[in-house]
């Protein structure tokens, strides 16, 4: 018996020796790193690329090199809310005010709420909200959950394919490993046509996160509340909140994290434009002490 647990004991030893031998691999291949590549490749961030690619050194190396390249021509930590702020304001995207049973951040998506047109400023505001997920997240926890409430949704006002697909290309190439599950929460049958189209997007790991949830069927609400309390859920995803989304409020808690943001990657804080998302007020300019290598930063 105890030769056994000592057994597994060394087997798990001997993984994550594996495993840090791997990063220590990776690292090397992708050679000297300089500007906020450095702070971007820890070895939590390796170990994610590392994962998304079953651990193939070369794989993940072309993948993590594509990512450095989007990065620093998208800038994605760059975005500010007052930029984006107008996608937002139906709240068809946002960062929940509460978290899962295991207290990972998340966004709730209600597609029905589209109220633009720009196919880039729809992504710009995708990728902020998903930076501002991360930058959220409490320490231990490296990924986020996504909530999509159906609720009138129609093909009449479902997402272009062409932004369907950059928005599985983003997820998936630059944010790896960085869902724990995505909940289609109640789809219409007729979603059925357009998932048809949407799931040939996605890689397997990303197919394999996709968990559909109907009210009326107990096995996948069973599921549903492994990951959630009822007592903190919205109404619309069959909990008991009753709390809605307040654009005003919420663009105050953007503009905070905003700050925040700025003094992680150490950068020299924007000051915000004077429109609803301030509230008629501008934000100072902050100039944040230049940090070290942070966690959420990758």
């Amino acid at each position: 018996m105890f030769r056994k647990k000592h057994s597994a004991h060394d087997n798990q030893e001997d993984g994550t020796m594996r495993q840090e031998a791997k990063i220590n691999e990776l690292r090397v291949a992708i050679g000297p790193l300089s500007g906020r590549s450095i702070q971007y490749c820890t070895d939590a961030c390796l170990r994610r690329y590392l994962e998304a690619r079953n651990w193939d050194a070369d794989k993940s190396k072309k993948m993590l090199e594509e990512t450095l390249k989007w990065r620093s021509t998208y800038k994605p930590e760059e975005i500010r809310w007052d930029e984006i702020a107008s996608e937002g304001e139906t709240g068809k995207v946002y960062r929940a005010n509460f978290h899962d049973r295991e207290g990972r951040t998340v966004l709730v998506m209600k597609p029905a709420k589209q109220n633009t047109a720009s196919h880039d400023n729809q992504l710009r505001h995708l990728v902020y909200l998903l930076e501002n997920a991360i930058l959220n997240l409490p320490e231990g926890q490296e990924q986020m959950l996504w909530l999509i409430d159906f609720t009138g949704w129609s093909l009449s006002n479902s997402v272009p394919t062409k932004t369907a697909r950059e928005t599985a290309n983003i997820l998936q190439n630059h944010y790896p490993e960085r869902l724990t599950a995505a909940f289609l929460y109640n789809p219409p049958r007729i979603f059925e046509a357009f998932w048809k189209i949407v799931k040939y997007f996605l890689d397997p790991k990303t197919f394999q996160k996709v968990k559909f949830v109907y009210p009326k069927k107990e096995e996948s609400m069973e599921l549903f509340r492994r990951y959630f309390d009822v007592e903190i859920l919205p109404v619309e995803f069959g909990g008991k909140s009753k709390v809605q989304y307040d654009h005003e409020e919420f663009s105050k808690l953007m503009l905070k994290d905003d700050i925040k943001s700025a003094s992680i990657w150490g950068l020299i804080e924007k000051p915000a434009q004077v429109d609803n998302a301030t509230n008629g007020h501008s934000t100072s300019e902050v100039a944040p002490e230049p940090s070290g290598i942070a966690a959420q930063a990758s």
